[in-house]
């Protein structure tokens, strides 16, 4: 067994390469990597293609890593919520692509990634325009799509705790994304709000095994994503 743990989320991120594809976990807030997001931004990686269930929030975290333009491409769900100020700026003004995915789909397509499965139909999104040329076969006399899976060179996730071999617990609904993306990247990065000692985890409460977790850092006191969007929080690059 390995010791996954890191001194800090710099170090976490540091070989995030320009033109890597990161998925970065969250359903919402729930389970947003605030710090990593930020540490990358410290970093400097660009043209990166970003897979999330959506675009960010106000102008911190995802939103931030989109506004000092190190984004090229996002997958996503929900680009536009009613907090989101950045993606659409951008994406009307052509400097950002974007890959529109129905959250089941999207959910499904890294879970392939992670298991092995290149490709899948799903009736998702029959007769509406994200089944233009893509592949369609009729089942049983119902017409299904194909979708391809997804995978990464790095996941940024986001986990209640962790132990030192990188076996991992969530929060509520930080389960959504958390535990698919860390089966479907070369390289998962994982920030714990709690670093526990071997043996204090449960076995039958681990969701994510450290056989698919490669760095652990500890974040005792996570920012809270919707607080920073309340108080008009912008994150700016920290340069080292």
């Amino acid at each position: 067994m390995i010791n996954k743990v890191v001194t800090s989320a710099k170090e976490a991120v540091s070989d995030v390469f320009d033109g890597a594809t990161v998925m970065i976990s969250g359903f919402g807030e729930a389970g947003s990597p605030i710090e990593l997001i930020h540490a990358l931004i410290d970093q400097g990686a660009k043209n990166l293609t970003v897979v999330s269930n959506n675009a960010g929030s106000g102008n911190v975290g995802l939103a931030a890593l989109i506004e000092n333009r190190q984004v090229r491409k996002i997958i996503c769900s929900f680009p536009r919520t009613a907090i989101s100020v950045v993606f659409p700026e951008l994406y009307r003004a052509g400097e950002i692509e974007l890959e529109l995915v129905p959250q089941g789909t999207l959910a499904e397509r890294i879970r392939a990634g992670g298991a092995g499965i290149p490709a899948f139909y799903t009736p998702a999104s029959v007769h509406t325009p994200l089944a233009d040329g893509k592949e369609q076969r009729t089942f049983d006399g119902k017409t299904y799509v194909l979708e391809p899976a997804i995978r990464a060179d790095f996941s940024l996730v986001k986990c209640a705790a962790a132990d030192k071999y990188g076996n991992l617990i969530y929060n509520k609904t930080a389960r959504n994304f958390g535990p698919v993306m860390c089966t479907a990247a070369k390289t998962t990065i994982v920030q714990a709000k709690q670093i526990l000692e071997l043996g204090e985890i449960n076995p039958e409460h681990v969701v994510t095994p450290g056989i698919f977790v490669h760095r652990v850092v500890e974040v005792t006191h996570p920012a809270d994503e919707s607080k920073l969007v309340a108080d008009k929080v912008r994150y700016h690059a920290i340069k080292s």
